[in-house]
């Protein structure tokens, strides 16, 4: 029989249905989160196997290890010396996955696929994140909501846990049905054309593109999306507020900081952090000011930006540059190198550090600054998603800003594919390969107006293109392919916008 009773499951069941959520941030608010992850340590060391041996091997005297300070030098796990060295029974409490009862699988975008397991009970924490979400953006608990899950379905993390963690959300007492039509664009679109009328709102979830194509495919079949409050939560992608604006005019919406929102989420660790009203004002500030983002991030692009609870995901900064996460899950993740190029702030001083770069209220957002006053977390998108051209650094975010102005939207999808090019003379050239729209055609004009629209916004947002790129090569060498087009654009795969020549 399993070692968590069904007394204990009860138990945590109870207090995540019982306990409404402002009063669970509030307590949380009052924790200690270094204490939290030392407590969490010491419970780990005494019953993971795995984590046990690893620190043996890496000569840690445990006993010595009684203040945040002494957990700050704990050597940093990671996929190849801990994940990949260690048998997975191992690395989970008591040595067994016997307390597991679901399993995910991570999309092996970097390798082998990793299998991880966990518990019901461990779902209940990322709730709070899906919570967080439809209560706060969405007032999901006043309005009748039909929540569409697009992720696909079966073993790959993200849209059995989705819908999972939003059976939670309707167990717990909110108007919430969900349907799981996956990623199947005709029956997204049959569910919500035959279900959203009897709902007084509905919330697509899935990947960025996908969503989006979803949203086009429904347009061009007659399905009106202005008569259905429709509103998104994303994962998966960073995009651009440029692309956020776009897809919420698409579907009546007025208020981006309220009717989406995107999730910083990983297999291994589950979602740790989410959009807030507060940190989509905050980044639609960092926008519209470029080097005042630049300032912040440290890049000439616009990463996703959320606010974590430290007493479910603990971030620290690894070399000034990359995120590892201690967190309680099936597998407990102690120091984790997740890797992810990012960075992370405290409530006040992000405040702090916008008000002196001019941001002096967000009162014209229509959000509370105040409400849960959690930190933020910023992560890129992949490292290896760039493609470096005369020495600088081009971002797939810079390019997504040039097809996401006014005038273009109505000819391209938003996807396209980069890559660096030589001529016969041997120098180089950029170029990018971008996706029409159902029913829209190649021509000249759109040709020069794509490849105009690209090199304005990259000379605006990206400092190393504007000064390393030559003038004469500013200008990208553009091709239009046709919506879904088999060889750069096919359907049901995970777009990549970056081809190595």
């Amino acid at each position: 029989m399993k070692s968590e009773t069904p007394n204990n499951v009860l138990e945590k069941m109870a207090a995540f249905f019982n306990t409404p959520l402002d009063r669970i941030m509030r307590e949380r608010l009052t924790e200690d989160p270094k204490e939290h992850v030392l407590r969490l340590f010491r419970d780990v060391f005494a019953n993971v196997p795995a984590y046990q041996k690893f620190l043996q091997a890496n000569a840690v005297l445990t006993g010595s290890v009684d203040t945040f300070e002494g957990f700050a030098q704990l050597p940093l796990t990671d996929k190849a010396n801990y994940m990949r060295e260690f048998a997975l029974p191992e690395r989970c409490k008591g040595g067994s996955l016997i307390n597991c009862d679901r399993l995910a699988v991570s999309s092996g975008s970097t390798g082998t696929p990793t299998f991880w397991p966990r518990a019901m009970v461990d779902e209940l924490d990322v709730a709070l994140r899906f919570e967080q979400v439809f209560r706060q953006s969405f007032h999901a608990h006043e309005l009748k909501t039909l929540a569409v899950v697009c992720f696909p379905l079966g073993n790959w993390v993200g849209g059995v846990f989705t819908a999972s963690c939003c059976w939670h959300l309707a167990q717990k007492g909110y108007p919430l049905t969900v349907a799981t039509p996956g990623n199947k664009p005709e029956e997204i679109i049959r569910v919500v054309r035959e279900m959203s009328p009897y709902f007084d709102q509905t919330v697509l979830l899935g990947y960025p593109p996908f969503v989006k194509d979803v949203v086009n495919t429904g347009q061009t079949q007659g399905l009106d999306w202005g008569k259905l409050s429709v509103k998104f939560v994303f994962a998966g992608e960073v995009f651009s507020e440029e692309w956020r604006d776009l897809l919420l005019q698409q579907v009546g919406s007025s208020s981006p900081c309220q009717d989406s929102a995107s999730l910083y989420g990983t297999a291994d660790g589950g979602v740790l952090g989410n959009e807030t009203p507060l940190s989509i004002a905050i980044r639609r500030f960092l926008s519209n000011n470029p080097a005042v983002a630049r300032e912040l991030f440290g890049e000439s692009r616009l990463p996703t930006l959320v606010q974590y609870d430290p007493i479910s995901r603990f971030f620290e900064l690894v070399d000034g540059l990359t995120l590892a996460v201690t967190a309680d899950n099936g597998v407990p993740l102690i120091r984790y190198h997740i890797a992810d190029r990012g960075g992370i702030k405290d409530h006040g001083d992000m405040l702090a550090f916008l008000k002196d770069h001019g941001l002096s209220t967000i009162d014209a957002y229509g959000v509370d600054p105040e409400n849960f006053r959690l930190p933020f977390v910023w992560v890129f998108g992949r490292a290896d998603f760039t493609v470096s051209f005369y020495g600088a650094n081009i971002y797939p975010e810079n390019v997504m800003v040039g097809l996401e102005q006014p005038g273009l939207t109505n000819w391209v999808t938003g996807k396209f594919v980069m890559e660096v090019r030589e001529s016969e003379d041997g120098s180089q050239f950029l170029h990018v390969v971008v996706e029409l729209l159902p029913t829209i055609t190649a021509s000249v004009q759109k040709l020069s107006a794509i490849s105009h629209s690209i090199r304005t916004q990259m000379l605006r947002l990206n400092s190393e293109f504007a000064n390393y790129v030559p003038a004469s090569r500013q200008t990208p060498q553009i091709e239009l392919r046709p919506f879904a087009d088999p060889a750069y654009f096919p359907a049901d795969v995970k777009h990549r916008y970056t081809r190595k020549s």
